[in-house]
C-alpha cells in the first residue's frame, strides 16, 4: 500500500537547499530536531490549554508542516553533511515520539471526543514506532512501513483538526474517525514486525 512516507524523498529535495545554508551558518542536525520537539510540545500545550478554541486545531496542519520540514532537513544535514551520530539516532527516535504524544494526546481533552479511544491510537502508534526502531535488533533494517507511519498519521489528526476547528461538532464521526486509526495502527505495528522477521531472516 503506498503511503505518504513514499514521497519523502521528493519532499526532501525542496529543503536541501536550506539545509545547506543552516549548516554553513553552523547549525547542527541536533539543533533542529530539538526545534521541532519545542514547537510540538508548544502546539500540544496550546491545544491541551484551550480545548475548546478553534485557532489551536487550525494551527495544528502548519505546526504539522513544519515539523516534517524540519523532520525532513534534520536527515539531510545528518546523512549528507557528516552530522550522523548515535546520541542523533536516539534523540531523533525518542523526539519523534514525545512529539506525537504531545501532539494528539490533547485531543482528549476536548469536549465530545472518545477519549479513551484518543489514548489508544496514541498508544499504539508509539507501539508502532517501537516495533519500526527494533529491526536493527534482529539483523532487518529500520521499518518504516504502513499504512499508518508518522507523516500519515499527520495528516489524519491534522484533517481531523481543521474539521474540528471549522465548528464541527465531535460525536459519532469522529468516534469512527478514531476507530479507524486505532486499526490502521495495529495493522502498521504487524507489517512492520511482520517484514522484520523476514527481512532478517534473509
Amino acid at each position: 500500500m503506498a503511503i505518504i512516507y513514499d514521497l519523502k524523498l521528493r519532499f526532501q529535495a525542496l529543503f536541501r537547499p536550506i539545509a545547506a545554508r543552516l549548516v554553513q551558518a553552523g547549525a547542527t542536525a541536533n539543533g533542529v530536531t530539538l526545534a521541532a520537539l519545542i514547537m510540538s510540545l508548544a502546539q500540544g500545550a496550546a491545544i491541551a490549554f484551550w480545548p475548546q478554541a478553534r485557532w489551536p486545531l487550525l494551527l495544528l496542519p502548519v505546526t504539522l508542516f513544519v515539523r516534517m520540514a524540519l523532520n525532513a532537513i534534520e536527515g539531510i544535514m545528518a546523512k549528507e553533511h557528516d552530522q550522523k551520530s548515535n546520541i542523533g539516532a536516539l534523540f531523533n527516535e525518542i523526539s519523534d515520539v514525545v512529539s506525537d504524544a504531545a501532539l494528539y494526546l490533547p485531543f482528549a481533552l476536548i469536549a465530545g471526543m472518545n477519549a479513551p479511544l484518543v489514548v489508544l491510537v496514541v498508544v499504539a502508534n508509539i507501539i508502532a514506532e517501537m516495533t519500526g526502531v527494533l529491526g536493527p535488533m534482529i539483523g532487518a533494517t529500520r521499518r518504516y512501513d504502513g499504512p499508518f507511519g508518522k507523516s500519515d498519521r499527520a495528516f489524519g489528526f491534522g484533517a481531523l483538526a481543521v474539521l474540528l476547528g471549522l465548528g464541527l461538532s465531535p460525536g459519532l464521526w469522529t468516534t469512527s474517525v478514531l476507530a479507524v486509526m486505532l486499526v490502521l495502527a495495529v495493522v502498521t505495528v504487524w507489517n512492520r514486525a511482520r517484514r522484520a522477521v523476514a527481512e532478517a531472516a534473509r
